[in-house]
């Protein structure tokens, strides 16, 4: 008995002409993801992938988990094999999912016959399997409105294909068919959730730091690094470039406004991170704030910090409560080291009371203060690029495996 993984598109389903270049990219990504385990033949027909394992013992429980944390994927399956001819389909659905309708207590079968020259309708498919299936498992009941076990029947050009439950996929679009964003990620608990939702929506990923020795330790980029590689196992390599922050950070402390220190500090991450984006051809600037959740991210503050950014400015987490966002980290496997006690640039020369109101012709007469762009200059001389080592698919990853090149 051959058995396959299916594949079901979701969203894709909805797109036009260009369909087809979104299933490539996915197919790419999956094909990326699974390489590790051997080699895959995978076939697109009518918004599903079949994929089909080409060598003996492949580990399809591992594939499986690896393709839960691929975007665009809506569900898929594991499914067996079987000739077209009913007497072998309802033969090994008996074996392949006694399984699952042992446990089971209720079932209902589903049919789909894309191939009309098979000589048994869609109803009459689910009649006889029905039948069969609920002589040889006499314990279940059929249920077709809340069944614990799905057995769907799918007769296709070449093979049947029988399976059971389908597994919810990570949703969204595939990684890679939306474009680039730089995404801002101090260390903190939001913006790898940020980074997270934006991948979702098939945009790659790279990430702009700021560092601040020696106010900040080395423990505060090994963080970021370690998040970064938990984001990638959804969003797929992701580039990082860290820019040497201490000179702005103490010019800004020592000639402005200590209510202002934050957001001419944010205003001049965006200019730093913009200056990035653009040479690294990225679209648009990324963010987790959320509105309110501090002095920065009120209505005006955000609006002081926009206005000197010419690229879009996407905060994916606007509206989110801190609940639903620790939640969300807790999801991804990044909130036990967001938490980790190293303090990163945006913890540096906090103001003892912010200015949550603030007024730009005051910000911008107060970042006036400083010779900026000659600092900034020097910052984007002394940017490190650091390569995270692809997607990690280790549960367990240390902060120590980081792998930095200078630029």
């Amino acid at each position: 008995m051959k058995e396959i993984i299916l594949v079901k598109d979701g969203e894709l389903a909805l797109k036009g002409l260009n369909r087809s270049t979104f299933e490539d990219i996915l197919v790419k990504n999956m094909r990326r993801r699974l390489s590790p385990l051997g080699k895959f033949a995978f076939t697109k027909s009518q918004s599903t992938v079949m994929i089909e394992p080409l060598e003996e013992g492949i580990d399809l429980d591992e594939a499986a988990g690896r393709l839960t944390r691929v975007f665009g994927i809506a569900g898929f399956s594991r499914a067996a094999q079987a000739p077209k001819e009913m007497g072998e389909i309802l033969r090994i659905a008996g074996e392949y999912l006694a399984p699952q309708l042992m446990e089971a207590a209720s079932f209902k079968v589903e049919a789909k016959r894309s191939d009309k020259k098979f000589p048994l309708k869609s109803p009459q498919i689910s009649a006889e399997l029905g039948g069969y299936l609920g002589e040889k498992f006499p314990h279940l009941r059929v249920d077709v409105h809340h069944p614990d076990v799905i057995v769907t029947v799918e007769v296709r050009d070449q093979w049947a294909y029988i399976r059971g439950n389908q597994q919810k996929g990570a949703g969204g679009m595939p990684v890679g068919s939306g474009g680039r964003v730089a995404l801002l990620v101090s260390g903190g608990i939001d913006s790898p959730v940020a980074g997270w939702m934006m991948a979702k929506r098939g945009l790659q990923l790279t990430a702009v730091h700021f560092a601040s020795p020696p106010y900040t330790s080395p423990r505060a980029e090994e963080k970021v690094h370690a998040l970064l590689r938990r984001v990638a196992r959804y969003a797929g390599h992701i580039s990082l470039f860290v820019v040497p922050f201490t000179e702005i950070q103490e010019q800004i402390k020592d000639h402005c406004p200590e209510d202002l220190f934050t957001l001419i500090m944010r205003r001049a991450m965006m200019l730093l991170a913009e200056r990035i984006a653009r040479k690294e051809e990225c679209g648009a600037l990324v963010t987790g704030e959320s509105i309110g959740q501090v002095a920065s991210q009120t209505l005006q503050a955000i609006a002081c910090t926009d206005a000197v950014a010419e690229m879009p400015v996407f905060r994916p987490l606007i509206a989110m409560d801190k609940d639903e966002i620790v939640a969300l980290s807790r999801r991804i496997d990044t909130f036990e080291i967001s938490i980790q006690p190293y303090e990163d640039c945006c913890t540096v020369f906090t103001p003892k009371h912010p200015k949550t109101r603030p007024q730009l012709d005051a910000v911008e007469k107060a970042q006036a203060l400083i010779p900026l762009e000659e600092l900034m200059e020097r910052a984007l001389a002394g940017v490190k690029m650091c390569r995270s080592m692809r997607e990690s698919d280790s549960l367990s990853c240390s902060l120590k495996e980081v792998l930095c090149n200078e630029s």
